[in-house]
């Protein structure tokens, strides 16, 4: 089942295909308060309200902040 989450932060484009890379807060499930980052397909802003089909697994740590 779809868990809403909203997005927190925008952290940059990937590519010419529209695509976002983003982080956001689990607002409902199991995981609610989890705080993820995914690749979001189409115009995004801060704030904005998705909804992620898995929240058990994450991106790759590329744009993790380290320290």
């Amino acid at each position: 089942m779809p868990a809403p989450a909203r997005v927190i932060q925008v952290l940059g484009k990937l590519g010419v295909k529209g695509v976002s890379k983003v982080k956001c807060k689990v607002l409902e499930g199991e995981d609610k308060d989890k705080v993820l980052l995914r690749n979001i397909m189409g115009p995004v802003q801060e704030g904005d309200i998705v909804f992620l089909k898995e929240t058990a697994m994450d991106t790759s740590s590329r744009y993790q902040r380290k320290g």
